[in-house]
């Protein structure tokens, strides 16, 4: 667990959230991005799995608790600003809802490519 000075040194949004940078420990390839706040930080610490903030629902999740594609949570870091964190995990199973192994599947030319509605 982290201590409070800890926690209290890390950069938290105006609503005590972070991002949260998942990557594969050991492919390197990058997953997700989800947000914590100390809560879930401390949980995910306790229990060595991914749990986040939602900000929709306004409630803790722990990945993969309906899925069963479940992140065993590696290793921990925070950036030089103190205001980002990176967890390095082991999927067990693809990431996305949408059932890739990343939620970043998508080219953004591709995508913006896309005629805009007026």
């Amino acid at each position: 667990m982290l201590d409070a000075n800890t926690l209290a040194a890390m950069r938290w949004d105006a609503n005590g959230l972070m991002p949260a940078i998942v990557q594969d420990a050991q492919t390197r390839e990058v997953l997700m991005l989800a947000y914590m706040n100390a809560d879930s930080l401390q949980r995910t610490i306790a229990l060595g799995q991914a749990v986040f903030w939602s900000r929709s629902r306004r409630e803790f999740w722990r990945k993969g608790a309906t899925s069963g594609n479940t992140q065993r949570v590696v290793d921990i870091r925070i950036d030089c600003d103190a205001d980002c964190l990176l967890l390095l995990v082991e999927p067990a199973g693809p990431a996305c809802h949408t059932g890739r192994v990343s939620c970043f599947f998508r080219d953004l030319a591709a995508f913006s490519a896309k005629p805009a509605k007026l």
